[in-house]
């Protein structure tokens, strides 16, 4: 039972939602796909308040599609199992038995697991990889990787099909060869060309750091897809941020409107960027 004494934290939550009217409306019927990884993925209560955020997505109108990780779980398993693996250029090398244990922990494992937390909030979610009714077909991304593929084509037609029936799709980054072999997929690049296929309104690469930094180490929050490459060839966007912007300049290129990269550590930061003015990390878009 609600209780009714008023104090100044329920006034000012009453006026964020107030204003959040806009961008509701904004977002209605929009698709947006989110990369999910890294802190969000960490603990169950991450998880949970993910699901919940998602769950609300929909609610309210928005087609939300995961796209997951699950580096880590991949690596305990394989460890746990003895099975060695060979790196090329800091780059794991995907052979039979690995691959093995990547879909085993991808479309099982995590999944089923992010499926159970949305589900429990009230959604409706199916969980399903790139390898499912074709969604995604893969070529090798680099011979000397082994099972490693980059998406070739993209089919999402069903993914229309369950935006239709209200279900929210958790995929795995996995994908089928031409000769029907199963790929591993970067979970980036697999969110990035889903989106792209799908013309998404926005893709959300949720990750461990708040957003692109600038020269004076200051988080800029919005920028254009020239700035980052500029960015990127003067130094300033380096390490491990270069393959979160190289996705979100592809998806750009495949006609998703902006990608906004944000700090999946933040509670409700999917929420926080969708609809508020303020947003929650570094939107980049075409120009």
């Amino acid at each position: 039972m609600k209780t009714r004494q008023m104090n100044h934290d329920w006034i000012a939550t009453a006026r964020t939602l107030s204003e959040a009217l806009p961008y509701l409306q904004r977002y209605d019927g929009a698709i947006v796909v989110i990369k999910l990884g890294g802190h969000a993925m960490g603990s169950d209560e991450a998880m949970s308040n993910f699901a919940r955020d998602v769950v609300l997505m929909r609610q309210v109108g928005v087609n939300p599609v995961i796209v997951h990780g699950g580096g880590p779980m991949i690596n305990r398993l394989l460890d746990k199992l003895d099975i060695k693996s060979d790196f090329v250029d800091g780059k794991r090398v995907t052979d039979a038995a690995t691959m093995e244990v990547v879909e085993m922990v991808l479309s099982g494992q995590v999944n089923k697991k992010l499926v159970h937390a949305i589900n429990r909030q009230g959604g409706k979610a199916v969980g399903l990889s790139g390898k499912d009714a074709g969604l995604i077909t893969c070529v090798p991304a680099d011979p000397r990787l082994g099972l490693v593929g980059d998406p070739d084509t993209v089919d999402p037609s069903i993914l229309h099909t369950l935006f239709r029936d209200d279900a929210i799709p958790v995929i795995a980054p996995l994908g089928a060869g031409r000769d029907g072999e199963t790929f591993n997929i970067n979970g980036d690049t697999a969110a990035g060309a889903i989106a792209a296929a799908l013309k998404a309104d926005r893709l959300l690469l949720l990750t461990d750091v708040d957003g692109v930094r600038d020269a004076s180490g200051h988080v800029v929050t919005e920028l254009s897809s020239t700035q980052i490459r500029d960015m990127t060839k003067s130094g300033v966007i380096a390490g491990g941020m270069i393959p979160k912007t190289e996705t979100a300049l592809a998806a750009l290129a495949g006609g998703v409107r902006a990608a906004v990269i944000i700090d999946g550590r933040a509670p409700n930061a999917v929420l926080l960027e969708l609809f508020t003015e303020h947003g929650a990390g570094s939107l980049i878009r075409a120009g």
